[in-house]
């Protein structure tokens, strides 16, 4: 599409709003602001002539440039490997080491045995690399045909996208409508078809000397498309089209839009105009994509071809150098070129290739050649794939994994290695999300697969795609007799397995499949299953309250589906220690799952972890902490596409926003619930959710009749929010119901045994009795909370477990003295319970315990401004990390942030906190 060259660049016809919007992105990025654009249009639409624009037009900027390439789009990471082509290793080794142990790792230069990259780790490495090269100079990355990079590269770039805030760095990419990149949270912008104007203007450039009529055809044809126009120009000149109409009268801007096809055939005519050695070249180079101008050339010289052949196709305007890469002007020859040949031609070509690579350095570009070359079995290339597969998944490439072990089992001679590869390419679908690729190859694969071991692996691949879809019921009944079979062989894989059901159980509040599932380890006698009974005797407890649960085991249960780590693992045993009303011990495994997540990069593990680690810090009175985690869990979580996550951290957040008497806030978190939680779940996050806004807004009937809604669902959570049932139905004039829901409460207490528990249920029997019992069950009440909090380590939880029961406990005693005219006695508890709630965040019950202190004779002022209040939940975690003495590049490796971005949020927060420098902060009130 470009026209001439002036200044500072080509001039692109009625391109004007769209270079604004280019120019615009790198002036930004020079002031510091980064920023990203996705430039979106079919093909020859003007889409790298705006990059051409964009490069043209960045002085004094570092410009990173990569051009997808089809034949490489399942090499893992050959995309970020072509943009970081120039930057230098000093560069790269200047990360800190775990990021650039990553990166190195990512582009192959990794050793072989270690565990594989982590692919958020490699994007904040090279958001760091952004960050630090745009200090010394902003940085422009240009990404032409980003629809045909790997999935890995893809997803990288994205993520560093995504978070470019404070650093001097412009990301440009450019993709086809229909080529399948999806980046959501990037800005879009789509280049439609060029008006009359601006397509008479690009046709003026270059056919002004033709005919008016058949320059009205030519219009009519290409329809605004400027690479139609000009191609189709030069095939008029060619003799390759008459002058008579060669379109349907209704073609054009009101007609059938163009596509690649007209002008494809037009590149494609070209090639076939040229001598057999420049058809060779081309040929060669469409199948390499690396653009390494030797390596064409020799594999080219194997069939005959010479320097001078390439010279041909390069006058023809058929291929370019370009920053000394060889490579074709528009991604449409490259299409005609190979769409063009015959199978033998390409196959050659392919073969060129292979035997000219050199296998000990580069063997996963030489195994795909040879595949492409191959018809028929051929194990010694099937197992060179399955070789690149195993090295892509340890570069953290799951996407190249699949596509290498699937083409790796089409080239296998024996069925049971066939099977095998499908299976690994299965499983290696799972991983990288893509559930209906996963779920063919493990359907091709079982058709190989016989034995029981084989089989249960599949199983395994099934049932995580259907717990995926939140199908956990059908997960379940997928592994049941599957792991009956392999108990024998592999009891450990049994195990795994059963551990999946009794979890899919839980989540499904169905506790038929674990009474199956304990009787089929006594009726096995499976050995090391101590772990599978354990995990059913909690989920039996939580689903049965006559059932006595069992406390979590000290080695958290082996995952499923995958390699076991340490965070995930952590994370999970934190999940039930919390569902047993543990809060201490369920913080200190999330924490610590936290922790070693955020110190190894994985990225993937943090949502779940997260979601966890803010109900125990709700849990433990540390609000705000609480929110910054669900809301950094939360955008994680929609970041990478883990929906449960994000009905989980939703869920929480509901929660926290009804505490503080957020009714916009809770609500909205309630559709996250509602589109992200099981069936099972969701109605009960609503209803506990809506009852403690209603508690706190004193709308006693409303919250009563929702809560005895879930109580007679049996739903296996009611018995957390009895309480709240009978404080409801207590103040609503309901003594029956209110006095049900006390007993049921006080058994479950009984049952779990701490502290915080067994408060609430004196506070619940203080409630539906009368006279001077009830003040006495209140203060024995409010003693046990206090007790728990005066036995609590200050680091950990500086009030206790479950501050904000205490509290209610508190207010709901001065309550019971103000009315029985003791209001002097009335007055410390309404006192403490105010001050707690203020520092909670729990606006309306803090205003109940303030008309309370003022019906003693007592007023509270309002509590004064919070400095930490007025920050975000980010700018909170960074001045927290700030205080405890990390650096900005510490604390954007801990938050997946750029060093830059760290300081942005620094310098925001200093004012809200009234402090001009870090050493101030460490004098704040500012707990880790």
């Amino acid at each position: 599409m470009s026209l001439r060259a002036v200044g500072a660049g080509p001039v692109l016809s009625g391109r004007a709003e769209e270079i604004t919007a280019v120019l615009g992105l790198l002036d930004a990025a020079r002031a510091g602001a980064g920023a990203a654009l996705v430039l979106t249009g079919e093909a020859g639409i003007g889409k790298s002539a705006l990059l051409a624009r964009a490069a043209a037009a960045a002085s004094g900027m570092r410009v990173l440039a990569g051009i997808g390439v089809q034949a490489e789009a399942e090499l893992p990471f050959a995309g970020l490997h072509l943009l970081l082509r120039g930057v230098t290793d000093a560069e790269t080794a200047a990360l800190p080491p775990a990021q650039a142990d990553a990166l190195g790792k990512a582009l192959g230069r990794g050793t072989a045995g270690q565990p594989p990259a982590d692919r958020y780790l490699v994007g904040l490495a090279l958001l760091t690399l952004l960050a630090e090269l745009g200090d010394r100079r902003p940085v422009l990355c240009l990404v032409d045909d980003v629809h045909w990079f790997d999935h890995a590269t893809v997803e990288v770039l994205a993520f560093v996208a995504r978070r470019l805030a404070a650093e001097s760095v412009a990301m440009l990419f450019a993709a086809r409508d229909d080529g399948g990149f999806r980046a959501p949270g990037l800005p879009e912008l789509a280049l439609r078809r060029l008006d009359d104007d601006a397509a008479r203007s690009v046709l003026g450039a270059h056919a002004d000397d033709l005919p008016r009529h058949v320059r009205d055809l030519l219009l009519r044809e290409a329809a605004g498309n400027p690479l139609a126009l000009v191609e189709l120009v030069a095939a008029h000149r060619a003799g390759r089209l008459t002058e008579y109409p060669f379109g349907p009268p209704d073609a054009g801007h009101g007609g059938t839009p163009p596509s690649g096809g007209r002008v494809e055939a037009e590149f494609a005519a070209r090639v076939a105009a040229m001598p057999r050695g420049a058809r060779t070249v081309l040929l060669v180079a469409a199948a390499d994509g690396s653009c390494d101008t030797g390596l064409v050339l020799a594999a080219a010289a194997r069939l005959g071809a010479t320097l001078a052949d390439l010279e041909v196709a390069e006058r023809a305007g058929l291929i370019a150098f370009t920053s000394g890469c060889l490579g074709f002007p528009h991604p449409l020859i490259r299409a005609a070129v190979y769409a063009r040949e015959t199978l033998a031609a390409k196959q050659a070509a392919h073969r060129a290739l292979a035997e000219t690579i050199d296998e000990a350095i580069d063997p996963d570009r030489t195994a795909w050649h040879r595949a492409a070359a191959t018809i028929g079995p051929d194990e010694r290339t099937a197992a060179a794939l399955e070789a690149a597969a195993e090295r892509a998944r340890d570069r953290g490439s799951p996407e190249s994994a699949a596509a290498a072990y699937e083409r790796a089992a089409r080239l296998s001679a024996r069925p049971r290695d066939r099977g095998t590869r499908l299976a690994a390419a299965a499983a290696a679908a799972v991983d990288a999300g893509r559930c209906d690729w996963a779920a063919d190859l493990s359907r091709r694969a079982a058709e190989h697969l016989h034995d029981p071991v084989s089989r249960a692996r599949l199983a395994l691949i099934d049932a995580a795609l259907a717990d995926a879809d939140n199908r956990a019921d059908q997960a379940a009944e997928l592994l049941f007799e599957p792991a009956l079979a392999v108990a024998g062989a592999d009891p450990v894989l049994a195990g795994d397995m059963l551990v999946w059901i009794v979890e899919a159980a839980w989540t499904t509040r169905d506790a038929a499949p674990v009474r199956r599932v304990v009787q089929a380890v006594r009726d096995l006698g499976l050995s090391h299953a101590e772990h599978v009974i354990a995990l059913a005797e909690i989920v039996s407890g939580q689903l049965d309250e006559t059932h006595r649960p069992a406390r979590p085991p000290d080695a958290p249960p082996p995952l499923v589906c995958r390699i076991s780590d340490a965070p995930r693992s952590l994370a999970k045993t934190a999940r039930w220690s919390l569902a047993l009303g543990d809060d201490r011990r369920a913080h200190e495994l999330a924490t610590a799952a936290e922790r070693d997540a955020r110190s190894r990069g994985q990225l993937g593990v943090l949502p779940d972890t997260l979601a966890v680690l803010a109900a125990t810090r709700w849990h433990l009175g540390l609000h705000r902490d609480a929110v910054a985690a669900a809301t950094e869990g939360l955008r994680i979580a929609r970041e990478i596409g883990r929906p449960k996550a994000v009905g989980a951290l939703s869920d929480v957040l509901a929660q926290l926003a009804a505490v503080s008497g957020d009714e916009v806030g809770c609500e909205a978190a309630l559709v996250d619930v509602a589109a992200h939680r099981p069936a099972t779940v969701a109605p009960t996050t609503a209803a506990t959710a809506r009852s403690l806004l209603d508690l706190g807004a004193g709308r006693f009937e409303q919250a009563a009749d929702r809560l005895a809604g879930l109580v007679a669902a049996a739903a296996p959570e009611a018995r957390a929010w009895l309480p709240d049932l009978v404080e409801a139905a207590a103040r609503a004039g309901r003594p029956d119901q209110a006095r049900a829901a006390a007993e049921r409460f006080s058994r479950w207490a009984a049952c779990v045994d701490l502290p915080w528990a067994r408060a609430v249920a004196l506070r619940c029997r203080a409630l539906v009795a009368d006279g001077p019992e009830a003040g006495r069950l209140f203060a024995e009440a409010v003693a046990v909370h206090r007790s728990e909090a005066a036995g609590t380590d200050p680091a950990a939880s500086p009030t206790g477990s479950r501050p904000f029961e205490r509290a209610r406990t508190e207010l709901l005693h001065g309550e019971w003295l103000r009315r029985a005219r003791l209001r002097t006695a009335a007055r410390a508890p309404l006192r403490s319970a105010c001050e707690t709630f203020d520092d909670l965040g729990a606006t309306p019950w803090a205003a109940r315990a303030r008309a309370e202190l003022r019906a003693t004779g007592e007023s509270r002022a309002e509590p004064p401004p919070d400095g930490l209040g007025a920050l975000t939940p980010q700018e909170l975690q960074v001045v927290r990390l700030a205080a405890g003495g990390l650096s900005n590049r510490e604390i954007g490796a801990q938050l997946f942030l750029s060093p830059r971005t760290v300081a942005y949020h620094l310098h925001k927060a200093f004012p809200k906190l009234g402090v001009t420098t870090r050493s101030q902060l460490a004098r704040l009130d500012l707990p880790a």
